[in-house]
């Protein structure tokens, strides 16, 4: 069964090409590594959460947007493997993360439904 790997990330709106540019660069390595797919979305329509919501996730700050994204995988242990292999590749050290990276969440999902 497919596996997915989500991620929540507060991204300064200037640094929207250099975070496309980011992407681009990964989805090559992710491919490789047995990603089936990888969705980049550039939040547009997130209300403020008043208890929960996307920007009390993340804590956003002002001048930044919610970036919401996934990886989807064929299985959890390509997924693993592929997480394992990225930790030591050298093609992923000093890759550019426009962003704050300690405030960016993620987890593995498995799926219950898809159309």
């Amino acid at each position: 069964m497919a596996y997915v790997t989500g991620f929540l990330i507060p991204v300064p709106a200037e640094n929207k090409d250099r975070y496309i540019k980011s992407a681009e660069v990964s989805w090559p390595l992710f491919k490789e590594f047995g990603a089936l797919e990888q969705v980049e979305t550039w939040g547009d329509n997130v209300p403020a959460g008043k208890e929960t919501g996307f920007d009390l996730a993340v804590k956003l700050k002002e001048g930044e947007v919610v970036v919401f994204s996934w990886l989807k995988w064929p299985d959890k242990a390509t997924a693993d493997a592929a997480w394992e292999k990225m930790m030591t590749d050298p093609r992923f050290e000093g890759m550019d993360m426009p962003f704050d990276g300690k405030r960016m969440m993620w987890g593995g999902f498995e799926p219950v439904f898809e159309s």
